[in-house]
């Protein structure tokens, strides 16, 4: 009987370990980059290097204006998992790679119902030359997404933005 993890669920549980590094108060995303089997770069929530963190302050500003998931990105003080898994990245080696990505709600460890790049990150994932994107759904369940449908459905023009 085999009892190894399949490969793309392994990649899913390295991104929910990376997510133990967050700092936001609300929600730990975690994100790598993987091409060609081998793991490019890794990127979970936190602010820019030698700010302060939400878990430092004590309060997040975002949660404390009661503003919803999917508004206001610009309030908030931290820079997206895949946004830093991209900055840590040579663009040679995204192109045509795969992002995993993984969410986990602070205040019940559940998982991030209807998780996904919120609409910066897909911009920048467009750009990287990513190909696809594997967001975990639950311990064993995710959904592949091809980038390509990104660029086909821009939500920029209709409005949605994919939330």
């Amino acid at each position: 009987m085999d009892t190894r993890r399949d490969k793309t669920n392994y990649y899913l549980d390295i991104a929910e370990e990376v997510s133990k590094r967050c700092t936001c108060l609300r929600r730990h995303y975690g994100a790598i980059i993987v091409k060609n089997d081998e793991i490019v770069s890794t990127g979970y929530v936190g602010a820019p290097r030698g700010r302060a963190n939400c878990t430092d302050l004590g309060y997040c500003i975002r949660a404390k204006l009661n503003i919803p998931r999917g508004e206001r990105y610009e309030l908030c003080r931290s820079v997206h998992a895949e946004a830093n898994a991209i900055i840590s990245a040579p663009r040679d080696r995204m192109i045509d790679s795969t992002l995993y990505l993984t969410g986990i709600e602070v205040s019940d460890k559940s998982y991030i119902k209807n998780a996904n790049s919120c609409s910066m990150c897909k911009r920048m994932v467009i750009n990287a030359g990513i190909k696809t994107v594997v967001i975990r759904l639950n311990h064993e369940e995710y959904k592949t997404i091809e980038v390509s449908s990104w660029v086909e459905n821009d939500e920029s023009i209709d409005g949605t933005m994919g939330y």
